[in-house]
């Protein structure tokens, strides 16, 4: 048996917390597991745009975070030691994907929001030693390293229940169109998924060589935002009229208007993300559902079955998360400010250990 560590180095978020730079390092206590649980030496995190909130208490995330709270909801690690009655016993040192949440088979109603890690009173994995549950770990997929397989979860099995949600639960997107915005996190899972599932992709972004990336990701149709900012008019000409079968908004309440535009009658418009702040409904919003026999449908998390479902689909089709940025662990306030910036081509990630 590998030796039980002594210290817990982590990352903290104080009560009177306003700005990432708040943030504080601190020695925690290393937990025991109990019978049905494990203890994870964790080696990569990555951060999200919920993880900033968090970190700077912004109301625009929901609920009342504990004092000193451990911020992240992503990780990858190795299982270090089993409970008595654990399934994970006799499989020390396998390499694991964090599965954030106690949300494990069924449907959204299964989804407690006050234990998804690194929110609320749950403490996440900007840590070295993590305890959970037995069925919070997923065996990472073999074609990718740790650091890569910590950036899967939040944003690639958001993106993964999404689209397939989107395609009627069909492995199978011959005929869809699929319309992503940016190139951050779920947006290049998005992607790379819906691309790989036989759909066509329109990718929006804010620059051409952002544009380029979203290409070599699977995209067939790409536009540029600010050189185009009716995007929607030009979506509708992408598809003769038509409009998208399904949107992945990310952009929040600036853009969700034109998402609704740019979508089919009887289309999907998936909220995903609030990356702007939150303003007045257009008047044209009811009379666009409507008339249009329109979805708009929030994903908020995902179930440990859609996660093991798209750790099998990246090792199956190659997929590789995009990593904008590494960072060590002693950086994890400048990862934060890089994450502010909303700059970033793909996922940013903070190392913690060797694999």
């Amino acid at each position: 048996m590998a030796p039980r560590p002594t210290t817990n180095p982590a990352w903290t978020i104080p009560s009177t917390a306003s700005k990432v730079q708040d943030l504080t390092k601190v020695d925690k206590a290393v937990p025991t597991p109990g019978p049905n649980q494990v203890l994870v030496r964790l080696t990569a995190a990555s951060l999200n745009y919920r993880d900033y909130l968090i970190a700077t208490r912004n109301p625009q995330y929901p609920g009342d975070h504990v004092a000193d709270l451990v911020p992240g909801s992503d990780g990858a690690g190795v299982i270090h030691t089993a409970g008595s009655s654990s399934s994970w016993r006799g499989r020390e040192g396998t390499l694991v994907v964090i599965h954030p949440c106690a949300w494990l088979d069924g449907d959204v109603t299964q989804l407690d929001q006050s234990r998804i890690l690194g929110g609320r009173a749950v403490d996440g994995t900007l840590q070295s030693w993590l305890l959970v549950d037995d069925g919070y770990p997923i065996p990472a997929p073999k074609n990718l390293t740790a650091e890569e397989a910590a950036c899967l979860f939040t944003a690639g099995s958001t993106a993964w229940a999404a689209i397939r949600g989107g395609l009627d639960g069909r492995l199978d997107g011959q005929g869809q169109t699929v319309l992503t915005q940016g190139t951050g996190g779920v947006s290049c899972f998005a992607i790379q998924i819906a691309a790989a599932l036989g759909a066509t992709v329109i990718a929006t972004s804010s620059s051409d060589a952002k544009l380029d990336l979203a290409k070599s990701l699977g995209a067939t149709h790409l536009i540029n935002y600010k050189t185009t900012p009716a995007w929607d008019a030009e979506v509708l000409r992408l598809t003769s009229g038509a409009g998208v079968d399904h949107v992945i908004e990310v952009g929040g309440a600036a853009t969700l208007m034109q998402s609704l535009m740019s979508t089919r009658t009887g289309g999907l418009v998936s909220i995903i993300g609030v990356l702007s702040a939150n303003e007045p409904i257009s008047e044209a919003f009811v009379p666009s559902m409507l008339f249009g026999a329109k979805t708009v449908k929030g994903r908020t998390a995902f179930s440990a079955r859609d996660s093991t479902e798209l750790c099998r689909f990246v090792e199956a089709h190659g997929i590789k998360p995009v990593v904008a940025e590494t960072f060590g662990f002693e950086e994890a306030v400048r990862a934060f400010e890089v994450l502010e910036g909303q700059k970033a081509v793909g996922k940013i990630v903070v190392r913690i250990g060797e694999a």
